[in-house]
């Protein structure tokens, strides 16, 4: 189960209280047995990443995206598209590998 919110604005600290409430009920209330915990998306306009790092957002089952208001020029979007999939390698780099079955 996953839970989105859509902000306006930039990331703030107080939305990692908000969504943790939201997945709380949902575990609660929502969430069946077989299900493992509830994820949530916050969805900004913009964020720190040291802010969320120190808030340590990953470990609540909590991951903040932006989202663009505007297009960026191209070279722009290159470089955040090239950002991304370098940050993808280096998380799935050193992901220990573990035994599924």
């Amino acid at each position: 189960m996953v839970a989105v919110e859509l902000k306006q604005g930039s990331f703030r600290p107080e939305y990692k209280g908000q969504m943790e409430l939201y997945l709380r009920w949902l575990a609660k209330y929502e969430s069946e047995d077989a299900e493992g915990q509830p994820l949530g998306i916050i969805l900004c306009a913009g964020a720190s990443t040291r802010q969320i790092e120190l808030l340590e957002l990953d470990a609540a089952g909590i991951h903040v995206a932006e989202y663009l208001t505007v297009l960026p020029p191209q070279d722009v979007l290159e470089r955040k598209l090239q950002d991304a999939i370098s940050a993808a390698r280096l998380r799935f780099e050193t992901k220990p590998v573990t035994d599924t079955l």
